[in-house]
């Protein structure tokens, strides 16, 4: 059967998707895109990831086509149309077609809208078990890095880096101090047990995974240290993960060719997997 996706007000399969050469999101990266994560056919921490998306519509002046509970309702369509049991739902909004030009299009002019899923295996990820390697890059990003827009070039050409190098993920960094993942937050955790990831500001994506985790670790009695760190420190860590909505927790094992915590997926990082897990409703 066709994967079923979504494109202005319509299901249609995948086959039959089009989209204008004049959309502004191809031409320009003109656009803001979000992803929820699905587990036994639910969406995961969903709530907040509109928010996001809102938030990062409101910054760049695109008119939000639908509030939550539409965005909710397109979003279990579309799951259910595809039988999706667990993966991702993909949302992506540009700010239309209209003639190219750099100014925006007249206030008239709609939004364009596109989602589909994506069938993943997240629960019982076999990297998860094994660890993460990753590489650290510079970032070449612009200085809006809190919005979430499809503009993506800089994210590409590291994990492209990542992927050449046989590592999972690139850590970007900028005058020595790690800012976040391609498509990730970055956390190491330290000798005594602090957890510890960068603040929250123009320089990275606000985790929507990330602030679960957080809570989470802080409910257990866990220690969270928002501050910068270090390529350095990174490499001297007892542990090390990243979180994002299509990795959960994902522990960190080898960072530029240095072992992490012996190699091997630390405690603290397997109880915060097991955490977001369970209020992921993966029991």
């Amino acid at each position: 059967m066709s994967r079923i996706v979504y494109v202005n007000g319509r299901f249609v399969p995948y086959e039959e998707a089009t989209i204008s050469i004049m959309d502004r999101g191809f031409l320009f990266g003109d656009g803001i895109y979000e992803v929820s994560a699905v587990v036994n056919g639910r969406l995961v921490d969903n709530e907040a990831h509109l928010a996001r998306l809102d938030r990062s519509l409101g910054e760049i002046g695109i008119r939000n086509p639908h509030d939550a509970a539409g965005w909710t309702r397109l979003e279990e369509d579309l799951v259910a149309r595809n039988g999706l049991t667990e993966g991702l739902v993909y949302m992506e909004v540009t700010r239309g077609v209209h003639e190219r030009d750099f100014p925006f299009p007249p206030a008239e002019v709609a939004p364009t809208v596109v989602m589909f899923t994506q069938a993943k295996t997240i629960l019982a990820s076999p990297l998860a078990e094994r660890g993460a390697k990753v590489i650290t890059v510079e970032d070449l990003r612009w200085k809006r890095r809190d919005i979430k827009s499809v503009a993506l070039l800089a994210q590409v050409l590291a994990k492209q880096q990542a992927a050449a190098a046989g590592v999972a993920e690139a850590w970007m960094h900028e005058d020595g101090l790690v800012t976040e993942g391609g498509s990730s937050t970055a956390f190491i955790i330290t000798e005594d047990g602090r957890i510890v990831t960068r603040p929250l500001s123009t320089a990275l994506l606000p985790g929507i995974t990330r602030r679960a985790v957080m809570r989470l670790a802080e409910e257990n009695g866990l220690t969270v240290e928002e501050r910068a760190f270090t390529v350095e420190e990174a490499l001297s860590a007892a542990e090390a993960f990243y979180t994002s909505a299509s990795a959960f927790v994902m522990p960190v094992t080898e960072i530029d060719g240095t072992r992490v915590g012996g190699g091997q997926p630390g405690p603290l990082t397997r109880r915060l997997r097991g955490l977001y897990l369970e209020m992921a409703g993966a029991g």
